[in-house]
């Protein structure tokens, strides 16, 4: 059995949506100090909308595979929507990643909720911040 799916190569060899955005709308930066990833995402929304969205990933294939698709699974979709996006919804839709791998996945929806929190500390858009994780006292992340 391959360790890895057709879906999670596919996006590490031809991964979608890679690079910066300049003037972006919301950044989220997050890293595993255990693994040395490092995922950043880019965020650009109009009217509530993810009109663009880019990411830059340090890492192994997992972590460059979730980026790929997180993104993938945000892109044209409303703010809500992003922000509701799971871990679990990105290991899905790569058809699996294998069990040391999905702290990958963790990372890609991290980074996305860090983004989605800067851009609504930018436009003076309350929120409840139960809704994003506290990477400052986490395990996860070494980059705030």
């Amino acid at each position: 059995m391959a360790l890895y799916s057709e879906k999670v190569m596919d996006h590490f060899l031809k991964p979608r949506n890679v690079g910066a955005i300049e003037n972006a709308d919301g950044v989220g930066e997050v890293g595993n100090a255990k693994c040395g990833d490092i995922m950043k995402i880019y965020l650009k929304i109009e009217n509530d909308i993810i009109e663009d969205v880019k990411f830059e990933t340090f890492g192994c294939g997992s972590a460059i595979a979730s980026s790929s698709m997180a993104t993938e699974l945000i892109k044209g979709k409303p703010v809500s929507e992003a922000l509701a996006l799971t871990n679990k919804a990105v290991v899905e839709a790569l058809d699996g990643l294998p069990p040391q791998k999905i702290h990958c996945s963790v990372l890609a929806e991290e980074a996305i909720k860090k983004a989605l929190q800067d851009y609504f500390d930018k436009n003076n858009i309350p929120y409840d911040a139960k809704e994003f994780p506290d990477c400052a006292h986490c395990d996860h992340c070494g980059m705030m």
